[in-house]
């Protein structure tokens, strides 16, 4: 049973850094490939970054590369987003995802994903 929870989200200034984390309580963490997703008020879902579950791959959304970095510890069943000059476009709920994975991949869609966190609130304001 996979059970995701996130946190770290909160209030932060333009320019500021914020590192999110997602716990799996379940037994499977290292089948899993992984993903940050977010959405806006009024916007769809979408995808931030991915990780294989070996953590050796890793793939971006093209409005936060060179700024977020994702990366997971199999040993304590965790993953992170570590999130550097925000923008208030990256203000949003915050989402971690998870999805059993036969091989060594990332996945960037979010219908791929069966098992989901309930999200933490990352706003960014002055």
């Amino acid at each position: 049973q996979v059970q995701l929870v996130e946190s770290g989200g909160g209030l932060v200034q333009p320019g500021g850094s914020l590192t999110l984390s997602c716990a799996d309580s379940g037994r499977t963490f290292s089948l899993n490939a992984m993903g940050w997703f977010r959405q806006a008020p009024g916007k769809e879902r979408e995808f931030v970054a991915a990780v294989s579950r070996s953590g050796a791959l890793t793939n971006y959304a093209d409005s936060v590369k060179g700024r977020f970095t994702i990366s997971r510890d199999n040993a304590k069943n965790t993953m992170y987003l570590q999130m550097m000059s925000l923008k208030p476009e990256d203000a949003a709920v915050y989402y971690c995802a998870a999805v059993l994975s036969l091989t060594n991949t990332v996945v960037t869609k979010s219908a791929e994903y069966n098992y989901w966190g309930q999200g933490t609130q990352v706003t960014v304001s002055s």
